[in-house]
């Protein structure tokens, strides 16, 4: 990417260094000048796979002693989040998309992440690698002016 701004953390699985993780995010959107009314979603789809890994991933390790890699990037048309851990394999991908209707009647309080991260962004993809790598990869594209219907408004109310 073309005029990218990047930035690469190295964290332990301990929940303390979201707040890091989420820091990041913010940086990277803004200098990469990609669009900010994204970025509280964004934010919530890197922390939502970032705390899926710290949970699942590692949860033989509840002590903080694995490493989780966040490479993101922007630029004000694209947003990318790599996120790498050697922990268990876990294809998010093959989660099927949730009953919303079920899952509040049964007071369901944890389980949507998925889901979200499925929602906000554009592309998501998994693969791991021979060495036990795990890597999400997530992409949401800038939606470019004069198209969808915030367009056909500004349309509209300038022809008044």
């Amino acid at each position: 990417m073309s005029d990218s701004v990047s930035k690469t953390l190295r964290i332990r699985n301990e929940t303390e260094f979201l707040s890091s993780v989420r820091d990041g995010v913010r940086e990277v959107v803004t200098l990469g000048r990609f669009p900010e009314a994204e970025l509280n979603r964004l934010t919530l789809a890197v922390d939502e796979s970032v705390t899926n890994i710290m949970e699942h991933a590692y949860e033989h390790d509840l002590e903080g002693n694995e490493q989780i890699e966040v490479a993101l990037e922007a630029n004000p048309e694209l947003f990318v989040a790599c996120i790498r851990d050697w922990g268990t394999t876990f294809n998010p991908l093959d989660v099927p998309a949730p009953n919303l209707t079920d899952h509040v009647r049964e007071g369901r309080k944890h389980g949507l992440g998925i889901f979200l991260i499925r929602q906000i962004m554009d592309e998501v993809s998994y693969g791991t690698s021979d060495d036990g790598m795990n890597e999400l990869r997530m992409v949401k594209h800038a939606k470019r002016p004069g198209k969808g219907a915030s367009a056909v408004a500004a349309k509209e109310s300038n022809a008044s």
